[in-house]
């Protein structure tokens, strides 16, 4: 979630937690990352989300927050355990980057470290810390503009998309990056709000009820956690960069851009 008003995730991840275990296989732990004031507090669990009592407390306790990021885990690479358990962090350009991966990746032990290093043993962790290394070695101490490091991050993930399924979310607590490989959706909402109902729960928020006329929310997943509502699904090598809930920046792929 992206969000241009500090916002709670109850209704979204009383829907996500449902597939962790009950309405779908993302049994293997989960974690989320909170933003609030470019500060971030993060929590793990290696059991279901649907039969989490941490999950549970989260999917009724009103934190709200600039940007969250939150998975639930099917373990492919690495045992279950809380070190594998997304979102991971890491300190970059003086900020807590946090990151999520849907997938899995051929060969990750080609990913090349030098100073970055997992703490567990998924691919997933491996191609972040990656990610880090390749960051710091193009740009150095210094963070670039955004749309800089949205075409640079794009064309990172297209490299790691050649081995395997790489869908990502990535955040410093400002910008939330989101790059596809097979399944990503994503909806805003601004006024006029209008009523939503959860796919994987018997629940319904009128929006109109708990925002402003100048609240703008996006929201990001897998697959569409409402059944109501029209969400826009992502291609193939396409990254989408979203900051305070409006998208400012766009990569599309290549075929695209050809079309």
């Amino acid at each position: 979630m992206s969000a241009n008003v500090p916002t709670d995730i109850c209704f979204s991840f009383s829907g996500l937690r449902a597939r962790g275990g009950r309405t779908g296989p993302h049994k293997d732990g989960w974690g989320m990352a909170m933003y609030r004031d470019n500060q971030v507090w993060a929590i793990h669990d290696p059991r279901p989300s649907a039969d989490s009592d941490m999950a549970d407390v989260m999917s009724k306790t009103s934190l709200k927050c600039d940007v969250v990021i939150s998975h639930i885990r099917q373990a492919n690479v690495g045992h279950v355990c809380l070190p594998n358990t997304h979102p991971f962090s890491r300190l970059l350009w003086d900020t807590t980057w946090s990151y999520a991966h849907n997938g899995q990746l051929d060969t990750p032990q080609s990913l090349s470290l030098l100073t970055h290093f997992p703490l567990g043993t998924t691919d997933s962790e491996r191609a972040f810390c990656w990610i880090i290394e390749q960051l710091l070695a193009k740009f150095g101490d210094t963070m670039p503009d955004v749309q800089t490091l949205t075409k640079t991050l794009a064309e990172l993930c297209d490299r790691l998309r050649d081995k395997g399924v790489f869908n990502m979310m990535l955040s410093n607590g400002q910008y939330l990056f989101c790059y596809c490989t097979t399944k990503l959706h994503w909806i805003t909402r601004r006024a006029p709000f209008k009523p939503a109902t959860l796919a994987d729960e018997d629940m319904t928020v009128d929006f109109k009820e708990v925002t402003t006329d100048k609240d703008v929310v996006t929201v990001i997943a897998t697959q569409p956690l409402t059944e109501n509502e029209a969400w826009q699904q992502m291609q193939t090598g396409e990254m989408c960069v979203f900051e305070a809930g409006e998208l400012v920046s766009q990569v599309k792929p290549e075929a695209s851009k050809d079309a």
